[in-house]
């Protein structure tokens, strides 16, 4: 098996964990209380095959305190999407593309996708996404524009919305 990396970062909003592969990123946390909550996801998943080494991602450490700063930030990281499903893979390309500011609904995606009607199916991609923030499912919403679903919780999912200006656009009819 390839090596892993493993490596937490402390951001404004809490500690962030990340495991990389060879081929990629292979999993981000949302902020977590601290080192351990963040660290405990990576070691759970893959603990065995892993090496701590909070250098090793420096790069997208220096990114996340930028955007959790509330500073504009290109995530162009490599995923490693092994075990992903064709469809798994659409969606979570075509929610990367969303701009900061800008949401798309569930249904809007499967569209995209070339699944229409396939909503549903679209929020449970989002519910398995390894990549918050590098694949910004929280920039996904119902189809009221309603905020819906979201591992960080929806209180989470709105700070973050209102910190790239996505929710005072919507207000303002700008998106």
């Amino acid at each position: 098996m390839a090596k892993i990396v493993i490596a937490v970062c402390e951001t404004d909003w809490g500690w962030v964990g990340m495991a990389r592969s060879s081929q990629g990123l292979l999993t981000l946390t949302l902020p977590k209380p601290d080192r351990e909550a963040a660290l405990r996801p990576c070691m759970d998943r893959w603990g065995d095959d892993a090496q701590q080494d909070d250098i090793a991602l420096s790069d997208l450490q220096g990114k996340l305190c930028r955007y959790f700063d509330g500073q504009q930030v290109s995530f162009d990281e490599t995923l490693d999407m092994r075990g992903a499903t064709g469809f798994q893979r659409r969606v979570w390309e075509a929610t990367r593309r969303i701009p900061r500011g800008q949401t798309l609904t569930y249904g809007e995606i499967a569209r995209q996708v070339g699944s229409p009607g396939a909503a549903r199916a679209v929020g449970q991609a989002m519910a398995r996404n390894p990549w918050p923030v590098i694949v910004p499912c929280h920039r996904v919403v119902g189809h009221d524009s309603r905020l819906t679903g979201f591992g960080g919780g929806l209180d989470m999912k709105r700070r973050m919305l209102e910190m790239e200006g996505a929710l005072e656009q919507k207000a303002q009819g700008k998106t």
